[in-house]
């Protein structure tokens, strides 16, 4: 019986080892929301690596047992080949180019090495469980080689590959020494979607300027096989988050912050520690805004959460420190006895404090240079449960082109991002009801579950 099969970098729970027993810790992401639905229904199956290096076989065997029983399959990999995979090709190739961070990237062949071998680690863990009748999901950056070897091993298996991270334009894209066999390795699956449309015309560029391979509408025509290329903007969860809005213990939270922080605007800006967020231009921008119009000192605060990742890399490490330093230098120069502009979190937060931000916020300012997607913004607007509050949103995010009801900016423009500020902080009511009713209208039709279904459906 022909089964879906979901492959990613991760699975949707992260192992920890305590005393010789294994825990299982379920993601909380929009992703593992979303695919639930598929991979927990009959003998379909999420394939990936469960987050931890593990050695012994006789540990391993024990984890593909209690997996298996959550139709999870692991992909171990060895700690080294983390590092080179992940924290190396991935993150230190892929990530910056692929989000115009060019001066980032580092084009190491031994990294290149480590991303075939790991992918071709993935290729045989899903054949070990894959048929022919079978519709394979492949996910994201990590795996851009996997189509192609999964395809050269099953040839009539249906593939489809999704990127939830930007694709670059022809230019910045040729700069990968290692671009055809990127392509190719895409180019393997039946069905590939992006974000936006700009991220497939993106795509279908350099597949025809590099691949020499033509395409017309969206359709590629390569070794007897037809490709779709398409885009297929990602949603939220919408009901969890209206939930979380509503739930008690958000509440009691929200009623415990606003204590702390009295009676005062407040602007919320939630982030993961990351070069493509913009977090330096937003604290400018703030402290500016501040300087321009003295007039709301002590009357507006930025809530600053920034979620710590890879702070051992050096660019990461550099960019905490900026960004460490710059809220010191805005709060020891502006901050008064009463008053604090900026308060700075670097930690993650449990979901109902954040929506206490979400529901306090009359601002929420989510300004990367370069976003795939980003789904903050999406859930500051499905958490305004009284339907006021503004968004102040990059056009460099994907999600900019579902919510033009927001204020949008160009992060780079630093007069545009504090004339934003200003105008979001002075919007009548009854405008932003409008906005923010219309941006939910949108969220509530285009959700998760509709996007995985739409792009089931075209597999």
């Amino acid at each position: 019986m022909s089964k879906t099969i979901i492959v990613s970098n991760r699975l949707p729970v992260r192992i920890i080892q305590e005393d010789n027993s294994f825990y299982y810790i379920p993601s909380e992401g929009g992703l593992a929301t979303g695919l639930s639905s598929i991979y927990k229904q009959g003998d379909n199956l999420w394939v990936g690596w469960p987050g931890e290096s593990v050695k012994k076989e006789e540990d391993k065997e024990q984890i593909r047992a209690d997996l298996r029983k959550e139709n999870m399959t692991p992909v171990f990999l060895s700690k080294k080949l983390i590092q080179n995979f992940y924290e190396g090709f991935s993150n230190d190739t892929i990530w910056p180019v692929f989000h115009y961070f060019l001066q980032f990237a580092n084009f190491d062949h031994k990294l290149f090495d480590a991303y075939v071998e790991a992918n071709k680690k993935f290729c045989d863990a899903v054949l070990d469980v894959a048929s022919e009748d079978d519709t394979i999901w492949i996910h994201d950056y990590q795996l851009l080689l996997l189509p192609q070897m999964v395809r050269k091993k099953l040839p009539h298996v249906g593939i489809g590959f999704f990127q939830h991270i930007p694709f670059p334009s022809y230019e910045v894209f040729r700069m990968i020494p290692w671009r055809k066999k990127i392509l190719r390795g895409m180019l393997g699956a039946d069905l590939v979607g992006f974000h936006t449309y700009d991220d497939m015309r993106h795509f279908l560029s350099s597949v025809s300027r590099l691949a020499g391979i033509p395409n017309s509408r969206g359709r590629i025509e390569a070794a007897n096989r037809i490709i779709e290329v398409d885009s297929f903007p990602m949603g939220i969860d919408y009901q969890k988050y209206a939930l979380s809005a509503a739930s008690p213990k958000t509440i009691d939270k929200e009623i415990q912050f606003r204590s702390s922080l009295g009676n005062q605007k407040l602007i919320v800006s939630i982030d993961r520690l990351d070069y493509s967020k913009g977090l330096p231009k937003r604290l400018e921008a703030f402290e500016q805004f501040l300087i321009q119009y003295p007039e709301f000192q002590e009357k507006v605060s930025l809530i600053m959460v920034v979620v710590p990742s890879r702070d051992n890399v050096p660019q990461y490490r550099e960019l905490k420190e900026t960004v460490d330093l710059l809220v010191g230098r805005i709060n020891g120069r502006l901050a008064k006895l009463n008053w604090m502009p900026i308060h700075y979190f670097y930690r993650s937060f449990e979901l109902e404090s954040i929506s206490a931000f979400y529901r306090m916020a009359h601002v929420a300012m989510v300004t990367p240079m370069r976003d795939g997607m980003n789904l903050v913004c999406k859930e500051f607007i499905a958490s305004k449960l009284d339907k006021t509050g503004v968004l102040v949103l990059s056009e460099m995010a994907g999600a900019s082109k579902e919510l033009s009801d927001a204020i949008l900016i160009n992060p780079n423009n630093s007069e545009q991002m504090i004339e934003a500020i200003h105008q979001a902080l002075t919007m009548p009511e009854e405008e932003q009801i409008v906005h923010i009713s219309l941006m939910q209208e949108t969220l509530k039709r285009y959700n998760i579950h509709h996007w995985v279904k739409m792009f089931m459906n075209r597999l």
